[in-house]
């Protein structure tokens, strides 16, 4: 008996993720536009464009407002659904913030234009999913929870099928592995799918990066597995530590059960538009031919590639660099001194940090981060094993222990948020620029306050040369 076509869809990344992995998000909203109408008739599952790093990346570097970035590519972007990565309690800054910012930061993204919110937390605590989870539900958007996939003695099939199962009783509309560091390999991938297929009804999805240089062969497992959708970039911004090129795995599907029904020929000439813009960035230096690279170091010792650069620089700072084995050996102990949790932001900058402080102090735990007793406190959430109790003592000692999902402890903050930048105010939504990045918001603000009041004193004078008094 034949098998059943079954039709992958494609999210398309160049919007996204693939400019934040390949050029620190720098694209700006004037080089998207041109091309969204054509993006948006390709017949992709969706287009991811929104979330992640894009937000602190308008407001820090661009001088853009994220808001009116999302209204923009929206107006342009009619059939096919809008997606945002949101970091669960965490949004898309770098803290937890209260129930009240949660909700309605999700009820301003839909209410923009995002339709598929995909939700994660850096330890895989299904309690800092759930607010995000609910108010997405509430407001009618897709939820997707995602999985941090990652490798350790416990982080195993079983530990991510029962995880998918508790997204799923959570009110998941569809489950993310979110493969942060192309740690996973196909023939794991085409066991992890085939086991999630099995024992969870909504569709699964597959993001990773080409960083190890085995994504698009874990793909092709994956989807011969049943996996639902994968993540693509057009191939101008695709590879390295970028997703899998759209146009080859487009291609590859063709003519099979799998095929995704997409135009090879759309995605040349889409493709076309962004050759340009991927020499702009080489020239300017935004595009490092080291991100392009195939980093097998990424499989050898599971640490995702940007933090191993960043390792490399950390060393460099210190005349250490002869000591970059013995940080990598040290990194495995203090991931399972701190209860096996996954490297991603903002645990691997954690982790990274207290095994270089680790090594070059000679004694492991002498000197300790703040970050670090924050992950044994439960500042972040519980971790995906119990830390040891020598392990907890050593480190913060006696001090108290949360064990209550973190943002229980946050009073509510969206009114007080308010108060403190009234005078800045021009859209409810500023009011979550602020809340997310305070200063930095606070500069864009001024700046676009400077440029409205020259825009305005421009016309005031204008009116008095055409009627002079």
């Amino acid at each position: 008996m034949a098998n059943q076509t079954k039709k992958v869809g494609i999210t398309e990344t160049v919007l996204r993720d693939a400019h934040q992995s390949l050029i620190a998000t720098r694209m700006t909203t004037e080089s998207m536009l041109p091309v969204v109408e054509k993006l948006d008739q390709v017949g992709y599952h969706s287009l991811e464009a929104w979330g992640g790093a894009t937000f602190d990346a308008c407001l820090r570097f661009l001088n853009e407002d994220p808001w009116e970035r999302l209204r923009k590519i929206k107006d342009k972007a009619k059939n096919t659904p809008l997606q945002m990565l949101f970091r669960g309690q965490n949004i898309l800054g770098y803290r937890h913030y209260a129930d009240d910012i949660v909700e309605y930061f999700v009820q301003k993204s839909v209410a923009n234009g995002i339709n598929i919110i995909r939700i994660f937390d850096a330890l895989n605590d299904v309690r800092n999913l759930q607010t995000a989870i609910n108010a997405t539900k509430k407001e009618g958007g897709h939820v997707q929870a995602a999985i941090s996939y990652t490798i350790s003695p416990i982080h195993n099939i079983e530990y991510f099928v029962k995880l998918a199962k508790e997204y799923e009783n959570c009110g998941a509309d569809s489950i993310c592995i979110k493969d942060m560091a192309g740690l996973l390999v196909p023939y794991e991938a085409e066991r992890l799918v085939k086991e999630l297929k099995k024992e969870v009804k909504v569709p699964i999805q597959l993001h990773t990066h080409y960083t190890s240089g085995v994504a698009s062969m874990t793909y092709l497992k994956a989807i011969e597995a049943g996996v639902d959708v994968v993540d693509c970039a057009l191939s101008p911004l695709a590879l390295g530590t970028s997703q899998p090129a759209t146009e080859t795995i487009v291609k590859t599907l063709e003519g099979s059960e799998f095929d995704t029904g997409i135009n090879l020929d759309a995605l040349t000439d889409l493709a076309d538009y962004f050759k340009p813009l991927r020499e702009e960035y080489l020239s300017s230096g935004l595009l490092n031919t080291k991100v392009l690279g195939i980093d097998i170091n990424t499989l050898k010792y599971q640490v995702p590639g940007g933090m191993l650069s960043n390792l490399v620089s950390q060393l460099k700072q210190q005349n250490a660099e002869d000591k970059f084995d013995d940080v990598l050996k040290e990194i495995p102990k203090v991931r399972e001194d701190l209860g096996w949790i996954p490297l991603v932001t903002p645990t691997s900058q954690i982790v990274g940090t207290q095994a270089v402080l680790n090594v070059l102090m000679g004694e492991r735990y002498k000197m300790i981060t703040k970050e670090t007793k924050g992950i044994v406190r439960g500042e972040y959430g519980k971790t995906p094993v119990e830390i040891k109790e020598d392990i907890v003592k050593k480190i913060i000692g006696d001090e108290e222990r949360i064990t209550c999902r973190p943002a229980d402890n946050l009073k509510p903050e969206f009114e007080e948020m308010k108060g403190k930048m009234t005078e800045y105010l021009e859209q409810d939504e500023d009011v979550l620029s602020y809340a997310l990045f305070d200063q930095v918001a606070v500069k864009f603000f001024e700046q676009r306050r400077a440029e409205k009041y020259k825009i305005d004193k421009d016309l005031v004078n204008m009116d008095e040369m055409t009627h002079p008094v």
